[in-house]
């Protein structure tokens, strides 16, 4: 398959070529933060990507696009500081959603689930620090030079490019999100069942914690 038609897979009638111009295809970011008020019980799945203790009393769920460049700020400024806070020392159980905003971010998230549970956080984290690398007009030797380094080879690559079931789960993935949950832009937090559009700073982050770990 000639890898210019590669995401004809991934979305159907669109092509690589589209580029960036796809982005408003599925929506758009958010920010600032922005709280919506009414909570939501959204359900852990036996399918959902999870840091953390299955016991932590705070359950947190991100749905992010891949592309998104506030997801990408969330994830290189809250996130680590996130993750040793609260997911290592058992306050939060925390949950990635991809919602993918086009059909670069579908393949990112796709290429991510292929690479298997042990591999899929540490490939999302390398997707985020390097966006500005591979989010271009010729994306596909840049994501395969990531992807590359958590194990991927040329044809591992370009099957999962080319797996509808995959494109497919994410897909219905991201139409469940929408409407079940109401979210229609990244990032898109669940803390405990409240809602929050918009990438979180640390601080912003201990404020909505610190209800749920009094004592």
């Amino acid at each position: 398959m000639n890898k210019q038609y590669l995401y004809a897979g991934v979305v159907g009638v669109l092509i690589i070529g589209a580029g960036l111009g796809a982005y408003a295809y599925f929506g758009g970011s958010a920010s600032p933060l922005a709280l919506v008020t009414g909570g939501q019980s959204v359900e852990i799945k036996p399918t959902d990507m999870v840091h953390g203790s299955p016991n932590a009393p705070v359950t947190m769920v991100e749905y992010a696009s891949m592309t998104c460049p506030h997801c990408s700020h969330f994830h290189e400024t809250t996130y680590p500081e996130m993750k040793k806070k609260y997911i290592d020392t058992g306050k939060v159980r925390f949950v990635f959603r991809e919602f993918p905003l086009d059909p670069l971010a579908l393949a990112a998230s796709m290429l991510a689930r292929c690479a298997g549970k042990d591999r899929y956080f540490p490939l999302i984290d390398a997707f985020f620090a390097q966006q500005k690398d591979w989010v271009v007009q010729k994306p596909l030797q840049p994501m395969f030079a990531i992807a590359k380094q958590a194990g991927f080879t040329q044809q591992s690559f370009d099957q999962c490019l080319a797996n509808h079931q995959m494109e497919q789960s994410i897909v219905e993935e991201r139409t469940r999100a929408t409407q079940k949950f109401n979210v229609n832009s990244t990032p898109t937090f669940f803390i405990n069942g409240k809602t929050f559009r918009g990438a979180l700073t640390p601080e912003e982050l201990d404020k909505q914690m610190a209800p749920y770990l009094k004592g």
